[in-house]
């Protein structure tokens, strides 16, 4: 079992850059696919991004690639997400999620375990 607590939240104007950490408990951090998700207020979940279990494959959504950035460092049980060139539509709850599947995927059902959630506001 693993413990995901989300930091790094906040009010950015558009342009702007935000770096989100996800803090995780548990002996068993590296075996898990790490996945960033938001929600924004009255829309579904929606998949951001995921990195395996080694790091070596990331994955985002086509509404933030090229601008957003994944990463893990298994050794602090840390994964993060650098967000550039931010968006108004960007504006969201942003949860970090592991999954214990071997193959990473993209639903957030998918996953087993959540972060409450941090606050990310873009304002125009």
């Amino acid at each position: 079992q693993v413990q995901l607590v989300e930091s790094g939240g906040g009010l950015v104007q558009a342009g702007g850059s935000l770096r989100l950490s996800c803090a995780a408990s548990g002996r068993t951090f590296s075996s898990y696919v790490l996945g960033w998700f938001r929600q924004a207020p009255g829309k579904e979940r929606e998949f951001v991004a995921f990195i395996r279990r080694s790091g070596g494959l990331t994955y985002y959504s086509d509404s933030v690639k090229g601008r957003f950035t994944v990463s893990r460092d298994n050794a602090k049980n840390m994964v993060y997400l650098q967000m550039n060139s931010l968006k108004p539509e960007d504006t969201a709850v942003y949860y970090c999620a592991a999954d214990e599947a071997v193959v990473p995927r993209t639903a957030a059902s998918s996953y087993d375990y959540w972060g409450q959630g941090t606050q990310v506001t873009v304002s125009s």
